[in-house]
């Protein structure tokens, strides 16, 4: 009855929520860390969502309104789960939205570093989204291969079938 005071309490499913499960489950495989060799901690795993992450934002550009709607829930509902997590882990108030801000801005510089990459460069834009530090080249091979694959899958797959999370 008062669904239109308290929109946010009703049980209308976050915008943003399955595309980014999707992204987050594609993060999850553990090849990425295994044979990709991305450090398995916390600052890896961000690497790789904010990765998967920003090539869906790159792609999700091509198609025009749409695309800007789906872009926008992602990214809604990427900072929203990056605030709640950061929140389980202990961060307080005073240093949350200084680290949530800094987060975001390193999924920023990814989806523009993605949005530059053509086939030359692929092998150090994967470098420079997945590692902080020297990886072997066959780990970082692996990963690139696996980017590419995403980003083909990405490509294949339409604006609204990606914006429910169902990605080819």
């Amino acid at each position: 009855m008062l669904g239109f005071l308290f929109r946010g309490l009703t049980a209308e499913p976050s915008r943003g929520a399955a595309l980014f499960d999707a992204l987050t489950a594609e993060a999850r495989q553990p090849g990425w860390y295994v044979e990709g060799g991305v450090s398995d901690t916390l600052d890896g795993r961000f690497a790789v969502l904010s990765s998967l992450t920003a090539l869906t934002l790159v792609r999700l550009e091509t198609e025009g309104d749409e695309g800007q709607r789906i872009s926008v829930a992602l990214t809604e509902r990427f900072i929203e789960v990056m605030e709640s997590e950061h929140r389980e882990l202990g961060l307080g108030d005073p240093s949350l939205g200084k680290t949530v801000r800094k987060l975001v801005g390193m999924l920023a510089r990814r989806t523009e570093l993605w949005r530059t990459v053509d086939e030359g460069n692929f092998a150090s834009a994967t470098r420079d989204s997945l590692y902080r530090e020297a990886a072997p080249d066959d780990a970082v091979d692996w990963s690139e291969d696996e980017l590419k694959r995403f980003k083909a899958r990405l490509a294949s797959s339409p604006a609204e079938e990606i914006g429910k999370g169902a990605i080819a």
